[in-house]
């Protein structure tokens, strides 16, 4: 196990809490490369990958861009250009709401679908990287993390 300390050749912090602050930065960037680089050999960004995740939980209804966004993880995404790309790709469709013609209905296709079930199995020995902690621990780090957002 290699501490932040370690990892970033710093030996002393202002305090706990500012450590925590750029550990929990420094893993963030950790654990982006990882999934980065499993997702760029699918061709996929990691908002591209996000939003097909949101679509395959609406399946088989459609959602409205303001419903993606409200639950991408990077809330800085601009969802208008990833659909516009992922639509490129042939992996969602894009239909005006019959409800509400100032709506975009947006659904995963039969491709998005099954590109999801392939990157699924690839990701499995990504988040083996993850088990170096126990189940219980992760489910303390996740309680501590919603705590910490708070």
């Amino acid at each position: 196990m290699t501490s932040i300390n370690e990892e970033i050749q710093q030996k002393k912090f202002a305090n706990e809490y500012t450590k925590l602050s750029i550990n929990v930065l420094f893993t963030s960037s950790w654990l982006n490369g990882l999934h980065n680089s499993l997702l760029k050999e699918h061709k996929l960004t990691q908002q591209q990958f996000n939003t097909l995740r949101i679509l395959r939980g609406q399946h088989p209804n459609a959602a409205c861009v303001n419903l993606i966004k409200d639950r991408m993880i990077d809330k800085m995404s601009n969802v208008s250009r990833i659909i516009d790309k992922l639509k490129a790709k042939a992996l969602v469709t894009r239909k005006t709401c019959k409800g509400d013609r100032r709506q975009v209905d947006i659904a995963i296709t039969q491709k998005g679908l099954d590109l999801l079930i392939e990157i699924d199995k690839d990701l499995k020995p990504f988040e083996s990287k993850l088990h170096n902690i126990s189940e219980e621990e992760a489910v303390a780090l996740n309680g501590l993390l919603d705590k910490w957002r708070g």
